[in-house]
C-alpha cells in the first residue's frame, strides 16, 4: 500500500497518503490519548467538567496545574494532549467571546465559539509550515440551553450528552453509557464524573487532585470546592463496596 513507506507521506501536513490518510493529523491525535483524562457531562439545566490531575511527584503544587479553563461567565474549556497547544486555543477562544461581547452586547454562543475554533484548527491541518494542534478540547457552556462539544485535531466537532477526552476515553464512556440518564440533577453529574474518573486512576482520586467546575442556566462558571468533591467519593466508596458485596453473593 505504501511502495516508499508511511514516511514518506509524512514530512508534510499537506500530503496525503494514498489512502487518503493525513498522517500529521493522526499523530496529534496519539498525542491527545496520551493526554490526562478529562470529562464533560450535561445535566438539569447544566454542564460540568471535570479533570483528574494525575500528579506523578509530590513535589508539584497542584494548583499549578490548570487543565479546566474558564472562557466567559458562561463558558469553559478542558484541555487533554499538548497543554502547551491548548493554551493558544484558549488565549483564541476568549479573545473571540470578548469581542462578541463588545460587538453585540451579547454572550457568544457555544456552538459559535466551537466553529470558530475548529475553524482555526483545521487552518493548520491545511497549509504547509505548520503542525496541527495536538489537543483535544471539550467547550461546555449554556445559552438558552446547556452545550457540551468535542473537538478533534483536524478541526472536527461532535456535541455530546457526556463525553470523555485523553488517554480514558474508551473506559470512562463505557461507564457514562452505563449510568447516564437525561434531567440528571448536579449532585448526580458530579458523581457520575467522579465515577468515571475513578475508573481510570491507577490509584484511588484524591479530592485535592481533581478539578471540576460547573456551568449553569442562570447562574456563572464557577468551581466545585473541595468539600463538595470529598462528600461525593465517599459516597462512591460506599457504592463500590455494595457493587462488590453484590457480585460476591
Amino acid at each position: 500500500m505504501y511502495p516508499m513507506g508511511p514516511a514518506a507521506y509524512d514530512r508534510a501536513i499537506t500530503v496525503f497518503s494514498p489512502d487518503g490518510r493525513l498522517f500529521q493529523v493522526e499523530y496529534a491525535r496519539e498525542a491527545v490519548k496520551r493526554g490526562t483524562t478529562a470529562c464533560g457531562i450535561t445535566y438539569k439545566g447544566g454542564v460540568l467538567l471535570a479533570v483528574d490531575k494525575n500528579i506523578a511527584s509530590k513535589l508539584i503544587v497542584p494548583s499549578s496545574i490548570e487543565k479546566i479553563f474558564q472562557i466567559d461567565e458562561h463558558i469553559g474549556i478542558a484541555a487533554s494532549g499538548l497543554v502547551a497547544d491548548a493554551r493558544r486555543l484558549i488565549e483564541e477562544a476568549r479573545t473571540k467571546a470578548q469581542r462578541n461581547r463588545l460587538a453585540y452586547a451579547e454572550p457568544i454562543s457555544v456552538s459559535a465559539l466551537t466553529r470558530d475554533i475548529c475553524d482555526i484548527k483545521q487552518y493548520y491541518t491545511q497549509y504547509g509550515g505548520a503542525r496541527p494542534f495536538g489537543t483535544a478540547l471539550l467547550i461546555a457552556g449554556v445559552n438558552e440551553g446547556s452545550y457540551l462539544f468535542e473537538t478533534d485535531p483536524s478541526g472536527a466537532f461532535t456535541e455530546y450528552t457526556a463525553t470523555s477526552i485523553g488517554t480514558g476515553k474508551v473506559d470512562v464512556e463505557k461507564i457514562f453509557e452505563k449510568y447516564y440518564k437525561e434531567g440528571m440533577t448536579r449532585t448526580d453529574a458530579i458523581d457520575l464524573a467522579l465515577r468515571g474518573l475513578n475508573i481510570i486512576s491507577e490509584e484511588k482520586i484524591k479530592k485535592e487532585n481533581v478539578e471540576m467546575i460547573t456551568i449553569e442556566i442562570g447562574s456563572k462558571y464557577q468551581r466545585v470546592d473541595r468539600e463538595e468533591i470529598g462528600k461525593s467519593l465517599a459516597k462512591l466508596d460506599k457504592d463500590l463496596e455494595a457493587d462488590k458485596k453484590v457480585k460476591a453473593d
